[in-house]
């Protein structure tokens, strides 16, 4: 696991040098704190290449990188873990090729050497990688399945320009920090801006499953994999079951090989849950797990982690957060580079600093809600469509019986909900599932934005998006939904999301539930496989019901949540005033005071719940804070 950096340069400039590199791979320390290495080569082509190491597999002087082949005709730096690297390694030796590491940066490089771009479908592993060829004077760089590591880019005027992180590309000093306002209506819809926009008009990002190439300074971004949820299996409900457990259990295995300490994240969720008990099940020795906790008890979790920590007799650390996280907010937006809203990101940075202190591998159970249908909106957009279908009259008493209710201050109440729910239940398609999930609607975009704002981002329209999956591709509803999340939702928010907090801390994350045979397995299954009777996860949950104890399973999903609306009402008040009611964020020009500020008090005075929408303004003007101001 590393940070990697670097430049091509097709003008002849010579801007290339080692101080410029050592600095973009000193942005990257964290990400790389056991060794860095460096690659300068001028030609008619000049090539930089920057590398940070996180000593994971090899920890010999031999796997440095930049890494190159035999001849020194073709150069790596990459970022990741490849989980089949040894078998594929086998093969390559078959064939002659010569070895000088242990490591799956050098396994790339000669399937590179063997298949070029097609060495991508043997790739078994999370992975952000680019490749110099000087025979052929290309630039090859691919990102891995479902986008777990990053892969952010510049090109222009002839200079090609990436990192791992945005702080990286930026302290190259070659790129103006021009704010792309479509970016910034995707941030503000969805708290997060998806690939392939960054905040900055001139950075993009490598999306999820896509390559790049780049010859005779021509670029071309291709998509190289892509889940396919028509071809349904054959198998019967029990027999799928078992398939589920079998590759569960392979997905796992081929993530417990380390050369170092190597841990599990639990959160007491079915997910998590299964993770810890599969490895106990492959492994002789004690388990390390840890989780994290709240005083405040509809956030708190840990009773569910205990359950599985006994059951398995694992060493078992818990870490409770209290409103003083918000110290860690700083670096936290300092390494995320771009506005990002998912207050989450604070305990997956704890829990990720607490297990670092142990381990230096940990095992997740990121991507089992959106392969298995782990969300209630799931189960909304089902119900919301079934009541689309009622006759108009009906449909119309009911919703404006539901709009008498009164309004609520806690959106998670159950008032909340269902007052939530009927909201998007009458919008079609992609506007329902966009005001289920989206942060500024419509209606307060129109309220709260500023004239600028409105001008810059007129025409956008935020449920767009999810077009391609509301459509006749897939058999069924849930299908959609669960295409649309994991394009979107879980690239471009969760797996950043625990790859800043991971990578901050210098741990190494590794999702089973993200291996591509159980992905691909998933989404081979009938809909009503993963969802029955509007009961979620209902094979996972028959596939593990022997494994972890029947309270996890039955539980109700919490979700990795912190208690922010309610510190903004307390100890983080009066931090929220200073910075979102400030004189200098106004002068930003892109909210309207009074609307702001009506938010802020209604909120304040339990009227009203927006935690989203007031964390949201907090964060962009923390971010303008550190990279704009």
């Amino acid at each position: 696991m590393c940070g990697i950096c670097g430049i091509i340069d097709y003008s002849g400039s010579r801007i290339i040098d080692e101080d410029r590199l050592r600095k973009m791979a000193c942005a990257l320390k964290h990400r790389g704190p056991d060794d860095e290495g460096i690659f300068v080569e001028h030609g008619r082509i000049n090539v930089g290449l920057g590398h940070r190491r996180l000593s994971i597999i090899d920890l010999s002087a031999k796997a440095h990188q930049p890494m190159s082949n035999e001849d020194n005709t073709v150069w790596i730096v990459f970022n990741g873990e490849i989980y089949n690297y040894r078998e594929l390694r086998e093969g390559l030796e078959e064939k002659g090729h010569k070895f000088k590491s242990d490591t799956d940066s050098e396994v790339i490089l000669h399937l590179y050497e063997e298949d070029k771009d097609g060495c991508l479908r043997l790739l078994r592993g999370m992975f952000a990688f680019l490749i110099w060829d000087k025979k052929r004077e290309i630039v090859f760089a691919a990102r891995d399945r479902v986008g777990k590591k990053p892969f952010f880019y510049f090109f222009e005027k002839g200079i090609f320009c990436f990192a791992s992180e945005i702080g990286s590309l930026l302290s190259a000093n070659l790129i103006d920090k021009i704010i792309d306002y479509g970016a910034l209506g995707d941030y503000l819809a969805y708290g997060y801006i998806p690939a392939p926009r960054s905040i900055f008009e001139k950075i993009k990002k490598l999306p999820a499953a896509h390559m790049l190439t780049l010859k005779d300074g021509l670029l071309r971004v291709s998509r190289y994999w892509q889940l396919d949820y028509r071809n349904k299996t054959l198998l019967n409900e029990e027999e799928s079951a078992r398939e589920l457990l079998r590759l569960l259990k392979e997905a796992v295995k081929i993530r417990l090989y380390s050369d170092v300490p190597l841990g599990a994240f639990l959160s007491g969720g079915i997910d998590s849950a299964t993770v810890v008990a599969l490895m106990a099940e492959l492994t002789t020795g004690r388990i390390r797990t840890f989780s994290i906790g709240f005083k405040e008890g509809a956030f708190n979790e840990l009773r569910y982690a205990k359950l599985v920590a006994d059951r398995y007799a694992t060493d078992h650390n818990e870490l409770v957060i209290r409103p003083d996280a918000m110290g860690v907010v700083h670096k936290l937006v300092e390494h995320y580079g771009e506005p990002y809203a998912d207050s989450s990101c604070i305990p997956t940075y704890y829990v990720a600093r607490e297990t670092k202190r142990f381990v230096t591998v940990a095992l997740s159970g990121d991507g089992g809600d959106e392969s298995f249908a782990g969300y209630e909106r799931y189960q909304a957009m089902i119900i919301a469509d079934k009541l689309s279908r009622l006759p108009v009259p009906l449909s119309k008493l009911l919703f404006r019986a539901a709009s008498r209710f009164p309004e609520c201050g806690n959106s998670r109440s159950a008032l909340g909900r269902f007052k939530r729910f009927m909201w998007a239940a009458q919008l079609p398609g992609r506007k329902r599932y966009f005001r289920w999930i989206g942060i500024f609607n419509e209606e307060m975009r129109e309220r709260t934005y500023s004239k600028f704002l409105k001008q810059k981002t007129e025409g956008y329209h935020p449920w767009e998006i999810f077009s391609p999956y509301f459509s006749d591709r897939q058999n069924d509803l849930l299908d959609g939904l669960l295409e649309a999340d994991v394009n979107t939702y879980l690239s471009g928010d969760l797996l950043v999301k625990m790859d800043i907090a991971s990578m901050t801390n210098s741990l190494e994350v590794r999702s089973p539930f993200l291996d591509q045979k159980v992905m691909e397995f998933a989404a081979g299954l009938p809909a009503r496989y993963k969802m029955r009777h509007l009961v979620k996860k209902y094979l996972l949950k028959k596939s593990v019901k022997e494994i972890i104890p029947v309270e996890n399973i039955h539980r109700k999903k919490m979700g990795f949540g912190i208690p922010v609306g309610e510190w903004f009402r307390a100890d983080l008040k009066e931090f929220l005033r200073e910075n979102i009611l400030s004189q200098k964020f106004f002068k930003r020009g892109y909210f309207e005071r009074e609307p702001v500020l009506r938010m802020f008090e209604d909120h304040c005075r339990r009227k009203k719940d927006f935690t989203f929408q007031l964390w949201s303004i907090l964060m962009l003007e923390l971010w303008h804070q550190k990279f704009m101001d």
